[in-house]
């Protein structure tokens, strides 16, 4: 068969830009848990996305934050605009200025309720990002 008419199987579209994309897979290797992703385009919000997990004691949290600046970094040569909380580890905020990731303790979570107060975003399906054999924690 010539290449011409071999046909090459196309990526699934994304319903977030890669980067967005790519943080949300570091997250979920390193087990993070109640991932989720708020589109914030139409909500009039600073940033275009959140990622927003759980890490359940400091050293996952900070391991969570490493792991989606490595990817970044080593994949599409980004690093964080801004860096916050990451000695305390009880929310460590990653700020890539068009999205922001949130790695949270469960209690610090409940407390601030980010997807509480950005009630009127769209939350994007984890599945269309991860496929649709990944297991729920």
């Amino acid at each position: 068969m010539s290449k011409s008419t071999t046909k090459r199987a196309k990526a699934p579209k994304l319903p977030v830009p890669a980067d967005v994309a790519l943080a949300v897979q570091a997250v979920d290797a390193k087990q993070a848990t109640e991932i989720v992703v708020l589109d914030l385009r139409t909500a009039d919000g600073f940033t275009d996305y959140f990622v927003i997990c759980t890490g359940h004691n400091t050293r996952q949290i900070k391991a969570v934050a490493d792991a989606v600046e490595e990817a970044l970094g080593k994949q599409l040569r980004v690093k964080p605009t801004h860096v916050e909380g990451y000695g305390r580890a009880e929310w460590v905020l990653l700020d890539y200025f068009d999205f922001v990731v949130h790695v949270f303790t469960p209690e610090t979570r409940t407390f601030y309720g980010l997807e509480r107060l950005w009630g009127s975003a769209t939350t994007i399906d984890l599945h269309a990002i991860l496929g649709g054999n990944r297991p729920r924690r």
